[in-house]
């Protein structure tokens, strides 16, 4: 407690307990460091003012060298030359962390292997349904082919269905509205086919040229 520390560390107005837990670290009780600040504050090594029941210590002011404007200036003049050179660390550090990610992205040798076996089956397995085709070998029957296409077909039936009955209600909840009917649809959240980008006839036409062309085989 020679040197006063923390005040050797803080120079600013602390209490008892600002000290205790600063010297934590020490085990330092609350009552013991409250008899040292009193012995310092008694040698003059610090000062100290009440306030009410609680002692605020202070480090003595006469024992710190006051710089003048000269070697102030030079301070300001090391302070902004370290500032930089942090920032020159700091642009460094994050160079070296983006090329360790970069690094650490890369797959391993194992992992190209394993690639590698894996895309060139996928190849293998296109070639072999390329060459299937080339040969004229069906690779969907007639019977699967057929079921697909039923499927697609009841679809769209009951898309064209469904369509048509909310037509038919919207027009009915609308005839005799006075709202802006743009505004009274953005207000109930419905949206059109057209509003997603989305044309039933698109769909309907691959139906036709579906059956057109199962008609030509």
């Amino acid at each position: 407690m020679d040197c006063c520390f923390p005040f050797c560390q803080q120079n600013r107005p602390l209490n008892s307990q600002n000290v205790a837990d600063s010297l934590q670290k020490f085990n330092l009780k609350k009552t013991a460091v409250q008899k040292a600040l009193d012995n310092l504050a008694d040698s003059g090594k610090i000062s100290f003012k009440e306030y009410g029941k609680q002692k605020i210590y202070m480090a003595r002011q006469d024992q710190f060298d006051i710089p003048n404007s000269e070697e102030l200036s030079r301070m300001k003049e090391e302070n902004a030359e370290l500032q930089k050179q942090l920032e020159e660390q700091k642009k460094l550090i994050s160079e070296v962390e983006g090329e360790i990610k970069g690094l650490q992205s890369n797959l391993t040798l194992e992992e190209i292997q394993t690639k590698t076996a894996q895309l060139m089956k996928e190849v293998k397995e296109m070639e072999d349904k390329l060459t299937k085709l080339r040969q004229g070998v069906t690779l969907v029957s007639p019977e699967e082919r057929q079921t697909v296409e039923k499927l697609f077909s009841d679809t769209m039936t009951q898309w064209k269905r469904r369509k048509r009955m909310f037509r038919d209600l919207w027009d009915s909840i609308t005839e005799n509205s006075t709202k802006d009917l743009k505004e009274f649809k953005e207000e109930l959240g419905i949206e059109y086919d057209e509003d997603v980008g989305v044309s039933i006839q698109s769909f309907s036409d691959l139906v036709d040229r579906g059956w057109k062309k199962a008609r030509r085989y």
